[in-house]
């Protein structure tokens, strides 16, 4: 139970710390149509620095994967038992839903908020529901491409031959650097878990109905970078024997 509840608060803490400053702390009205706040360059950091945290905080204990792809791309390559995958998206979705609706009940304390926009609470979509408009075949391709180098930089990066302890602020900015790739092409997912946790509360058939492409999308990708960095990348077992003579 440790590691489910440890990737239950760390997927809380991504969702609320990313959905949540989009939705909080993006733009806030300064007069005369003036905005302060975080901005683009804000949003995509704050998702970067959830993972980054939550890798050091619960990373030691479940792994850190706050992610249904993470979880499938790492039994892909080989790193990751297949008997865990359900308990751990079970875990990564419900801490994702409690997080939304943490955001929403926040979000409906201030007066006059409402669920307007293409992406309300800081969700994911496309066509209309794209931030910029991008068609559904744009935003299928962004989202397999960078949860396929999501998924590779997280395997490189916790490789046994990559440098010690840094693992966490590797895949921290990598998470960052995609959101600043798709924020205007898809509001960024990458993340089945973190989608759905919003999607849930948005009061928007449409965007629901969109949601299926948030779960095939990363998970394809990240099952592709499974296999490709297993296939391709991953030391191989003479060599690792070797390494070991060596060493003696």
């Amino acid at each position: 139970m440790k590691k489910y509840l440890a990737e239950a608060f760390g997927t809380f803490w991504l969702v609320l710390g990313g959905c949540g400053s989009a939705v909080f702390a993006a733009a806030i009205p300064n007069g005369d149509n003036n905005q302060l706040g975080l901005g683009f360059l804000g949003v995509a950091l704050a998702f970067g620095l959830t993972v980054f945290t939550g890798a050091y905080a619960f990373g030691h204990i479940s792994g850190g994967h706050f992610n249904p792809a993470v979880s499938f791309g790492l039994w892909a390559a080989k790193r990751f038992p297949k008997s865990e995958l359900l308990p751990y998206v079970i875990a990564q979705v419900v801490g994702a839903i409690i997080a939304g609706l943490v955001i929403s009940i926040i979000a409906n304390g201030k007066a006059g908020f409402a669920l307007t926009g293409s992406n309300p609470l800081a969700t994911n979509g496309y066509g209309d529901h794209s931030p910029l408009g991008y068609s559904l075949w744009a935003c299928l391709l962004a989202e397999v491409i960078l949860t396929f180098f999501f998924l590779i930089v997280i395997l490189g990066a916790t490789d046994n031959r990559a440098p010690a302890g840094f693992a966490g602020a590797a895949i921290g900015l990598a998470l960052t650097l995609i959101h600043l790739i798709s924020i205007p092409i898809t509001n960024t997912s990458v993340n089945p878990a973190r989608s759905t946790g919003v999607a849930l509360f948005a009061g928007n058939g449409e965007i629901l109905g969109q949601l299926w492409l948030f779960w095939f999308a990363p998970l394809v990708g990240a099952i592709l970078a499974g296999y490709v960095y297993h296939s391709f990348f991953e030391e191989s077992r003479r060599a690792r024997v070797a390494t070991s003579f060596d060493a003696e």
